[in-house]
């Protein structure tokens, strides 16, 4: 260890070789540091996202408002009072009663409030065959769906003594418990299921049980320590359920490959007939530096989120970033501590037919360097016609990308969410057949220095007309006073309903001609409109602006990251183009199974339509970044094997064939746990899922076992082109020198024969 020849350099080997050499104090310290962050973090709680950080534009500028009054708007209910057939109208006696039935019903529950009779408030239908009585829960908003069982109740018990009507409740408290009931161990489930997935996978890779447990146990410990520095950071950023959940992925995702990437390398050094103490170290100074780099480069890729101006997404990215750096320390600190305190016995607990050793000796005693036979095949036939190679392979991706051309983002509608398994979804569909927009109204915050003034009582009645009369609300426009805080609500159903295209065109008269016309003559009012349609405006307009920022960081700072750590500017610009291909395929088999429908049924994903919102750009962050895992653990393989003296076709079918197992093993297990959340009901949940199980498939096989070879063979030496320009910039390669083996026997290329 000590000679000149095998010198450590690099940040990773010298890390490596300190906890070797102090296994239990970096067990120790581990171990303290995450009791430490879970127990701060238990202790200072978690600050989660205010709906006004949540939201954008206008929406934002309500919700704060709303905030500032400190109104805490109640849950509102609706019961659908419907004529099964044309023989009944809303002046009929059956009717009267039928409503009035429902009114003392609910009132009778003593969980409601501010019930209102549709004769009263004109919520009658244009073909009168239709009605609703409205109210509000008592108690917090958020909690309702709790409480909202017994009123569900007693409507249902109306309606059974009214057969000839459908009477069908919907609102916010009622939709929440129904899909809580339908759906709400949905996620979770999926959470819980993706560790034994993982481990199984383990299993069969390593054929051992303790080798299996070890990066289950690292991703664990750093999933556990950014739980608490989640509530720590939160009292800066504010965090939320949604970051929670994508910290667990991509911490479960980075946390396992970083480990196996690590754990692969020393077990083959040693096989190789390294002693324990130089196997570890090359693992350190080899996998431990490209889980530097990639990690590296992960984080800046899951910093872009910082850059939307939305708070869920900036949540999204701090907790990814962190996840990923605590993963990344671990795997270059504490893992070379436990290997080394375990040596042999991380060999325990093998499977019979499952561990390498039995595996080589069913194959007839392969050598340890061989690597895969199937992907040995490919790599022959790809660098033998590499030109061929790249086109096919190229022109396959982009013909998948291809229908990424004419993606549709938008918010699903709860109809495309849900599908319309659920009752009250048919309920949703029919509220807005009946009152189109009813069941999501534009809501207008106004706030005035006297809400009860002469001119701006008189504006908000000719806001009311003009909505009307505009043609982007066929009404019954609704405005709730709060004196004391001198804020009105203002309740506009939108023409187009559920159709969020004329939603929107609705909603666009509303605050380009009506409101100007009207409340904007009124000095000192503010007016903000919001609701469900604005806020899937607002949010997309947002999204939008972000996206060429958050696109430039990620790509700029990926690239210099890796013309640093590989000192070449090809490699560098090769790896940026091979990831927006993976991405743009991404986004083409989203596109083509969710908007156009080929395949949907394979998926359950019929009649969605188009992309959730918020999708494309997360998917770029998360995938830029994973796949830089792969990319850059190949990639320092060839590397390597070229400075060791092989040809560059011989360091390109070293470096791919040996990582094969490895990156195929960290590649399943990604595809399995992304393939669970593609099981999910919520058609959002769907779509992330397959579009990142996806991605990582073609990522791993086409990219990097096609693609990658062909592009570096075709470029030969000037894969490792840097101009002289460029020199000047920082050197962080790092490059371990060979370290001695023992003698042994040795076929044709030098490769030590498996005894």
């Amino acid at each position: 260890m000590g000679n000149q020849d095998t010198k450590v350099r690099g940040i990773a080997a010298r890390a490596g070789g300190w906890s070797a050499r102090h296994r239990w104090a970096a067990v120790g310290i581990w171990v303290l540091f995450v009791v430490l962050a879970m127990g701060i973090g238990s202790a200072a709680g978690t600050v989660k996202v205010k709906d006004s950080d949540q939201l954008a534009g206008e929406t934002r500028t309500a919700a704060q408002l709303v905030e500032d009054a400190g109104i805490d708007e109640p849950a509102g209910e609706s019961v659908l009072i419907q004529a099964r057939d044309g023989s009944l109208k809303a002046t009929d006696a059956e009717f009267k009663d039928a409503v009035a039935a429902v009114v003392k019903a609910v009132e009778g529950t003593g969980k409601v409030t501010d019930v209102t009779s549709p004769y009263d408030t004109n919520t009658i239908s244009k073909d009168g065959r239709s009605v609703l009585v409205q109210f509000d829960m008592r108690g917090d908003s958020d909690t309702a769906g709790d409480r909202v069982e017994p009123v569900l109740k007693a409507v249902a018990g109306v309606g059974k003594d009214h057969s000839s009507l459908r009477i069908e409740e919907i609102g916010g408290a009622s939709m929440m418990k129904t899909f809580d009931d339908a759906f709400g161990d949905d996620f979770q489930q999926a959470e819980y299921s993706a560790l034994p997935v993982a481990l199984g996978i383990l299993l069969i890779a390593f054929g051992a049980l303790v080798a299996a447990l070890l990066p289950v146990a690292l991703a664990m410990t750093a999933i556990m320590a950014t739980m608490g520095l989640m509530s720590i950071v939160s009292n800066l950023q504010p965090m939320d359920d949604t970051a929670s959940s994508v910290m667990l992925l991509v911490g479960l995702a980075v946390g396992v490959d970083y480990c196996l990437f690590y754990l692969r390398r020393e077990r083959e050094e040693r096989a190789a007939g390294r002693d324990p103490e130089t196997a570890l170290r090359i693992a350190a100074a080899t996998s431990g530096r490209a889980v530097i780099v990639s990690g590296v480069t992960v984080c800046v890729a899951m910093a872009g989120m910082l850059f939307t101006g939305l708070a869920t997404f900036e949540a999204m990215g701090l907790a990814s970033l962190m996840v990923v750096a605590v993963a990344m320390v671990g795997s270059v600190t504490v893992l070379p501590a436990l290997l080394s305190l375990l040596g042999e016995r991380v060999e325990k607990g093998r499977i019979p037919f499952l561990h390498p050793d039995k595996r080589r000796k069913k194959a007839g005693g392969r050598r340890a360097h061989e690597g895969s036979r199937f992907w040995s095949a490919v790599l022959k036939v790809v660098l033998a016609r590499p030109a061929v190679a790249l086109v096919v392979a190229a022109g396959a991706l982009l013909a998948i990308a291809a229908p990424a051309v004419g993606m549709k983002t938008q918010n699903l509608t709860l109809d495309q969410e849900f599908g319309d398994a659920l009752p009250i979804v048919q309920t949703y569909n029919r509220l807005n057949e009946a009152f189109p927009g009813g069941s999501d109204p534009a809501e207008m915050i106004v706030k005035a220095d006297d809400i009860n003034s002469a001119e701006v009582k008189a504006a908000l009645q000719e806001f009311k007309e003009r909505a009307v009369g505009s043609g982007a609300s066929r009404g019954p426009v609704e405005i709730k006073l709060h004196d004391a805080q001198n804020i009105a609500y203002v309740y506009v159903p939108l023409v187009g309903g559920s159709d969020l295209d004329k939603a929107g065109a609705s909603l666009d008269k509303l605050r380009d001609e009506v409101r100007p016309a009207t409340l904007g003559k009124v000095d000192g009012v503010q007016a903000p409109i919001t609701g469900q349609v604005a806020g899937s405006k607002d949010f997309n307009d947002q999204l939008g602006g972000a996206v060429a920022p958050v696109f430039a960081f990620v790509v700029v700072f990926a690239f210099l990251l890796m013309l640093l750590s590989f000192r070449s500017l090809t490699i560098a610009i090769t790896s940026i183009v091979l990831n927006l291909l993976s991405v743009g395929a991404a986004y083409g088999i989203l596109v083509a199974v969710f908007q156009h429908g080929w395949g949907a049924s394979l998926v359950g994903a019929e009649g969605v339509g188009a992309i959730v919102t918020w999708l494309p750009l997360f998917l770029f962050v998360i995938l830029f970044g994973l796949s830089m895992d792969y990319h850059v653990f190949v990639v320092s393989r060839i590397r390597e094997a070229k400075l060791r003296g092989r040809t560059t076709n011989d360091a390109i079918h070293h470096g791919v064939v040996t990582t094969a197992g490895v990156v195929t093993s960290a590649a399943v297990i990604m595809v399995a746990v992304f393939a669970i959340f593609g099981t999910l009901s919520m058609q959002s949940m769907k779509q992330m899922g397959v579009g990142l199980a996806a991605a990582v498939l073609i990522d791993a096989t086409i990219i990097r076992g096609v693609l990658l070879p062909a592009v570096m063979a075709l470029l030969g030496e000037r894969n490792w082109y840097l101009p002289k320009w460029l020199h000047r910039l920082p050197d962080l390669t790092h490059d371990e020198p060979p370290a001695p083996v023992a003698p042994t026997a040795r076929d044709d290329e030098g490769e030590r024969l498996t005894v």
